[in-house]
């Protein structure tokens, strides 16, 4: 069966618990809940208590009608009967509404608390970890927390139930009662050896259906593209293999999981004819009344059915505790961006100092080898080299969404671990390559790093990127919705928007990944007197690939395998004829007037 469980070993970050952690774990979530919780446990006592008077109470009504079969003790017997069982029922209803209270608090509060720890990671964790997965994490495996709790609840109900019956059938019969508790250690044994196989099951059957959710994920996603290479096929087959591993896994599971009760009711089974047969001699030779026997018989019902209960409580509270591991496992892994100090970064000028910084993604490949750059305040910079010479790398550690392994990055002269992550974050304002649009309308976007800025905020910033006009062209100006991803816009316009977004949270420091290729001239044109705009006055670093920033910058940084081969001016590095005066003859060169001039004539 190893082929079923390929590809299904644990992430990286995922850790092992043991059943008492992860019970200790969950209790914590329940502490606020302690009142309904106090409230419920009284319930489950009271009900307990109920559903062991009613076979009673028909066990003395039995041997009263024997002894004088008269109506009004029936009547009386059924009134009797009927006021416990709705007691029982109003008390079970009673337990149920509060533990869905109860349940349904700690299950948003766990959600509330992956996503956060989501949202808390560092991009190089999002470079390891499919979207679909941490979906089925923060949502499925939140539902199997909410299940175990659940389950917790009905087997203090179905403990107290069997502890009380027990007492019950030991005053009946206390030989006939021992020997059907002798039988419950056999019971117990059965479950324990089954707990185990029943928790790796489990487990593997969540990490399988969080890779059919990952694939869905990424299969719509990229439904465009699949589309233009009319790959649909290709697609479906991938999705029909891990579709069927995801069938065997749960197949496995399925029969796992029903195995045990066959082997239980087996083990039930020779119990109560074990019981019945002692039980019915006793009563042949008048050892005990008829009623005291039927008690006992309905006793022992009332006996194996919670137990039964408890048994297979364990194969579905391991299915509870595999989902509780994988979400504490994504709240407890521990972030690889660490901050040693809180200080706030509110005035922050935006100089910067590579200091013989090293930075890899993975170990055995470095990006930076002993890298050193200073940026002073308000100086624009841009990065130009092949792809894979770092000019990413760098943009990347300045907003810090890495860690560098070596060396030192200051800020203004400060190591840039001491500050304060979100105050100095909220200092950088980038447009990456590709900007990322909410769903929402345009001015919702605009408001995503400042939600309480005024209209007429807004408009300011939009009136700084190309004078504003573009927003006459959205048939709702502020107020055009931009889709998904903002895919109701043109490219252009995202990059706009974005650009906008950035002026209204004015921040110190401006990173832009410029691409432009795939927009027309004229929104190329607005693109690029929306970039001049914010990188007025505030430190910015450019990813260049127009001639038209190149020129404009106060520096250039020619990169190569993670070096600085060139700096200086669009100017001085022409003059110079090194690697720059390459790159521009390669990328740059067919932008300049003087070539299209060149070429029309």
């Amino acid at each position: 069966m190893g082929f079923v469980m390929d590809g299904l070993d644990a992430d990286a970050y995922d850790r092992e618990y043991s059943d008492r952690a992860l019970l200790r774990r969950i209790i914590t979530y329940f502490r606020p809940q302690a009142r309904p919780m106090l409230l419920v446990a009284i319930a489950i006592f009271a009900g307990a208590l109920t559903d062991t008077a009613v076979p009673i109470l028909i066990s003395r009504g039995i041997d009263l009608v024997v002894a004088n079969p008269a109506t009004q003790i029936m009547v009386l017997l059924v009134i009797a009967i009927l006021v416990l069982s709705s007691v029982s029922w109003g008390l079970n209803f009673l337990r149920q509404w509060l533990s869905a209270v109860a349940i349904g608090n700690v299950t948003l509060q766990i959600r509330e608390d992956a996503f956060n720890a989501t949202m808390g990671h560092d991009l190089s964790f999002f470079d390891d970890q499919p979207t679909g997965k941490l979906v089925s994490r923060v949502s499925s495996d939140t539902d199997g927390f909410a299940e175990t709790v659940s389950l917790t609840m009905n087997l203090i109900s179905q403990v107290m139930l069997v502890v009380l019956m027990g007492c019950v059938l030991l005053v009946i019969n206390w030989q006939l009662g021992l020997i059907t508790i002798a039988m419950a250690p056999f019971v117990a044994a059965i479950s324990l050896v089954f707990r185990r196989i029943a928790r790796e099951t489990s487990l593997h059957s969540r990490r399988i259906m969080a890779q059919v959710n990952a694939h869905i994920e990424e299969s719509i996603s990229g439904i465009a593209v699949a589309k233009v290479f009319r790959q649909e096929k290709a697609v479906h087959d991938d999705f029909v293999r891990i579709n069927r591993q995801a069938y065997r896994v749960n197949f496995r599971q399925g029969i796992v999981l029903n195995t045990f009760f066959p082997v239980f009711n087996a083990t039930a089974g020779i119990g109560t004819a074990i019981v019945v047969y002692f039980g019915g001699l006793n009563t042949a030779s008048g050892a005990m009344s008829v009623g005291d026997w039927y008690l006992f018989i309905q006793a022992l019902m009332f006996f194996w059915f919670p137990l039964t209960q408890i048994a297979s409580f364990w194969s579905q509270f391991q299915n509870g505790l595999s989902a509780s591991e994988r979400v504490f496992g994504l709240i407890d892994a521990e972030p690889r961006v660490v901050q040693t100090g809180d200080a706030p970064a509110d005035d922050l000028q935006g100089g910067f100092e590579f200091r013989d910084v090293r930075f890899s993604y993975q170990p055995t490949e470095t990006v930076l080898p002993d890298f050193s750059l200073t940026i002073p305040p308000g100086e624009s910079v841009a990065l130009v080299g092949h792809t894979g010479s770092g000019k990413t790398s760098i943009v990347r550690l300045v907003a810090r969404f890495y860690e560098f392994q070596e060396g030192q990055l200051l800020v203004d002269g400060r190591d840039i671990r001491a500050f304060n992550l979100p105050s100095y974050r909220r200092q950088i304002g980038i447009v990456p390559q590709s900007p990322f649009l909410f769903s929402g309308t345009v001015g919702e976007n605009i408001r995503y790093g400042r939600p309480d800025a005024k209209e007429a905020d807004v408009l300011r910033a939009v009136e700084h990127i190309a004078g504003g006009n573009w927003l006459a062209d959205l048939p709702n100006g502020l107020d055009t919705d931009v889709g998904e991803r903002g895919g109701r816009l043109s490219m252009g316009q995202r990059q706009l928007v974005a650009l906008a977004r950035v002026m209204l949270h004015d921040p110190a420091v401006f990173i832009l990944d410029e691409a432009t290729a795939s927009v027309d001239p004229f929104t190329e044109i607005q693109i690029q007197d929306g970039v001049e705009a914010i990188m007025r006055d505030r430190t910015s670093i450019v990813i260049a690939h127009r001639l038209y920033t190149v020129q404009r910058a106060d520096r250039i940084l020619v990169l190569d395998s993670g070096r600085i081969l060139e700096e200086g001016t669009h100017e001085m590095l022409l003059a110079a004829g090194g690697h720059y005066a390459e790159l521009y003859d390669t990328y740059f060169r067919h932008q300049s007037l003087e070539y299209v001039e060149s070429v029309i004539h």
